[in-house]
């Protein structure tokens, strides 16, 4: 297990590249089963969820190659079906979230699709319900198997369908579309997520040859094909880092510029955080953030407390609300943060009271956060990453608090976050890894 020692209070001054966007490259990477052509797939982040995946597609008969820092070639030429049911494969694939991704495409190019349980951050109930009820409308038959936490999808032809999504799930909208491009006949999806990584996917989908109309809407329109090609395709970079850069810098009073961020693609986010206070600008694709003393929460028209909540796309990502509270801890102000998607992700909060913050939780999806202003700064402790998200947030915090802090457990935030320790110290941090 490794650790990370950080000496907080350092004001952070230069510029940082965003990596390539994690959620996207999980996409991509499965999508490139849908075709025995070569893809060449660029800005691919070096995090620990996309080499396991990378790793796991090796094993299916994948041939993967690197051919920089960031840019890998993928050619499913010669797929061994019968890997999905190898102890290997359980093992590999039950320990990421992502891969439960290639079934669509294993489902509509080969007619089968094997997946264990996938494991992936504990932040409260993750259905897979959306997936296999997508499969099943497309024609595919469903088994699940209790006992070994094992599904099996299989089909003869996929048909060409109506589907009206239960929830706007990314990964089962995601899958779904794999799935429906080489069905036969056309496929509706509504209520289909639309973030920019999803409409990333159908881009791509369509350089291959599929035929997608309705791109950034919740409806979808597929016609199926009989086949793809290869295709180049560049990943955007990633909003939740972005995201979290914009945090950091104004929490630990920094003079930072975000370089390249593709501001079109940040939906809410710069705004979400200048209803913070955090004053920013956009200097073409960059987003320079001033070093700011004080940052000040705004309140709703008749003065009442700000609330900031996730949201389906457009609304903001959940994935960020961690780092939103923990910025406003040292606000003036008061908010109220309502995570509605995920019942788990708010049980970092009780680290943030130990370093001094001040914070009611209200119950397991809200906490009210009072901005002290930085008159009264975190201090540093000893704490455990729980999951991805809540573990940046947690170094975000150690980075501005008095003192030292120790984040063990730091494997949650290597499975996101590409050589954050290494970036950060460029920039004037004091971050430490032991292992």
């Amino acid at each position: 297990m490794g650790t990370f020692i950080i000496n907080g209070g350092n004001q952070l001054r230069g510029e940082i590249i965003p990596q390539g966007a994690k959620n996207e490259a999980l996409q991509i990477i499965c999508a490139t089963l849908l075709t025995s052509e070569k893809l060449t797939v660029k800005n691919i982040p070096n995090i620990r969820d996309v080499n396991k995946l990378i790793y796991l597609l090796e094993g299916l008969g994948v041939t993967v190659r690197k051919t920089s820092n960031s840019e890998y070639s993928f050619q499913a030429a010669n797929i061994h079906i019968e890997y999905l049911l190898t102890q290997e494969f359980q093992e590999q694939a039950s320990e990421l979230r992502g891969s439960i991704m290639i079934v669509g495409p294993l489902l509509a190019r080969f007619g089968k699709g094997y997946i264990p349980k996938p494991g992936g951050d504990k932040i409260g109930r993750r259905r897979l319900d959306t997936h296999f009820i997508g499969f099943q409308k497309l024609g595919a038959k469903f088994e699940f198997d209790i006992k070994n936490h094992f599904y099996k999808v299989e089909a003869q032809n996929l048909k060409g369908t109506y589907i009206h999504l239960e929830e706007a799930s990314v990964t089962g909208t995601a899958n779904i579309i794999m799935t429906a491009v080489l069905a036969r006949g056309t496929t509706t999806i509504y209520n289909a997520a639309c973030e920019p990584y999803v409409q990333q996917l159908c881009r791509m989908l369509i350089k291959m040859g599929a035929n997608i109309t309705g791109i950034g809407s919740n409806l979808l329109t597929i016609e199926g094909v009989d086949f793809l090609t290869g295709c180049t395709h560049t990943l955007l970079p990633d909003m939740i880092e972005i995201g979290s850069f914009i945090g950091l810098a104004a929490i630990t009073g920094s003079e930072i510029t975000i370089k390249n961020v593709s501001i079109k693609n940040l939906g809410i986010i710069p705004d979400s955080f200048k209803r913070l206070g955090i004053k920013m600008e956009y200097r073409n694709e960059d987003i320079y953030v001033p070093r700011q003393e004080h940052y000040e929460i705004e309140t709703f028209i008749d003065g009442s407390i700000m609330t900031i909540s996730d949201a389906i796309w457009p609304g903001l990502t959940p994935d960020l609300l961690s780092v939103f509270l923990v910025v406003a801890t040292q606000a003036k102000g008061s908010v109220l943060i309502h995570q509605k998607m995920f019942e788990s992700r708010l049980f970092f909060v009780d680290k943030l009271i130990d370093m001094g913050a001040q914070i009611i939780i209200c119950d397991p999806h809200r906490a009210t956060v009072i901005g002290l202003d930085k008159q009264l700064k975190l201090r540093g402790t000893t704490m455990s990453s729980p999951d991805i998200r809540a573990g940046v947030a947690l170094l975000i915090a150690a980075l501005s608090a008095e003192g030292t802090s120790i984040i063990h457990n730091i494997e949650q935030i290597d499975r996101g976050y590409q050589a954050i320790d290494k970036r950060l110290n460029k920039l004037g941090a004091d971050i430490k890894r032991e292992k």
